[in-house]
């Protein structure tokens, strides 16, 4: 991994989602001062994030919130990307690899998820060393009540990334404890033992 991009300072969020939490999120990072780039297909949702942001102006230090309509926008130069689908397998595996696809290799994929394991996510993608799950939820800032949230990584983590996205976490007032993935990886459990299996085998022969 070259030092150029091991050695990321987080710049610009994109946010895949601006319902309710999505939004409340890229608000945060914009209070913190980061260029936010809030990507979202409904345009009343962009609109409630406009005027979230604006009632927000008088606050110390605002940073920058863009808003667009398709994910491609969003990822461009992203330095970190976290998206608020569903917490469902179909739902994180389709965006993680749109994600993969359009964002600049320096991207950190970063999703919240409290059902699904990381280890399955970063399988299916060209950078799983550049992957996270954040556990303990977003919204609202979970520091205040003193609860810290699980950042969860596969094992292949770039670790130089891994205090990186700590701080990002800490600058948002976040308290954030990273631990290796705890969940049991069923996509590659499978895979494994569907190579293993004789059918498998067999079929590959055919």
């Amino acid at each position: 991994m070259s030092q150029v991009v091991t050695a990321l300072r987080i710049h610009t969020v994109a946010v895949i989602g601006a319902g309710e939490a999505g939004r409340s999120f890229a608000l945060a990072c914009a209070c913190a001062g980061f260029h936010v780039v809030l990507e979202d297909v409904m345009p009343a949702n962009l609109r409630k994030a406009e005027a979230d942001f604006a009632d927000m102006s008088g606050r110390a230090g605002p940073g920058c919130l863009e808003l667009v309509a398709t994910v491609e926008d969003a990822v461009r130069n992203a330095d970190i990307v976290f998206d608020f689908v569903p917490d469902e397998l179909e739902s994180k595996l389709e965006i993680f690899s749109m994600i993969d696809r359009m964002a600049p290799p320096k991207t950190i994929m970063c999703t919240p998820s409290d059902a699904l394991s990381i280890t399955d996510l970063a399988s299916c993608v060209y950078r799983p060393e550049r992957c996270f799950a954040v556990r303990g939820g977003l919204a609202p800032v979970v520091a205040q009540v003193g609860e810290a949230l699980r950042l969860l990584y596969p094992a292949g983590i770039d670790e130089c990334l891994i205090p990186v996205v700590i701080d990002f976490l800490g600058k948002q007032g976040r308290i954030a404890q990273a631990e290796i993935d705890p969940d049991v990886p069923m996509l590659v459990k499978n895979l494994v033992q569907d190579a293993k299996s004789p059918t498998a085998i067999s079929g590959a022969r055919n």
